[in-house]
């Protein structure tokens, strides 16, 4: 009953359930999309239809369904060979999926608080070249 597969595909695959769950819900090619499920996520009347189409602006959602993707086309299974190694698996790449996708977001955010940080920076020595020019 116990299944052999290595533990190290559980990492590897979280790695496309990561990048397929954050350009779906972050990237500029979907902001179209997106920006129409947001609208749909807060206005629509049915409680079932905002539901829906809330699971595609949220990453940690989406996450979950392009893990059933991944799981249905790998067959991956996790300890257990069965359907419980099934739900093992899915969730333990929902898990590790949503940890990539926070360290991703933090490098991001620190990539642009450096990238802002440059631009004030070499602002302030234009206007300090310009003074000294008068």
């Amino acid at each position: 009953m116990i299944y052999d597969q290595p533990l190290y595909w559980l990492f590897i695959l979280a790695i496309p359930v990561a990048c397929m769950a954050w350009t779906v819900t972050h990237e500029e090619v979907f902001r179209e999309p997106r920006e129409y499920f947001i609208k749909r996520s807060r206005e629509s009347k049915s409680l079932l239809q905002r539901k829906f189409f809330y699971l595609f602006t949220c990453e940690y959602c989406f996450s979950h369904y392009v893990t059933i993707l991944i799981l249905l086309l790998t067959d991956y299974h996790l300890y257990l060979s069965d359907w419980r190694g099934y739900i093992l698996a899915g969730f333990s790449l929902v898990w590790i999926a949503n940890i990539y996708m926070s360290l991703y977001n933090i490098v991001r955010i620190d990539l642009k608080k450096e990238k802002i940080i440059a631009s004030k920076e070499e602002k302030s020595m234009k206007e300090e070249e310009e003074d000294k020019s008068k």
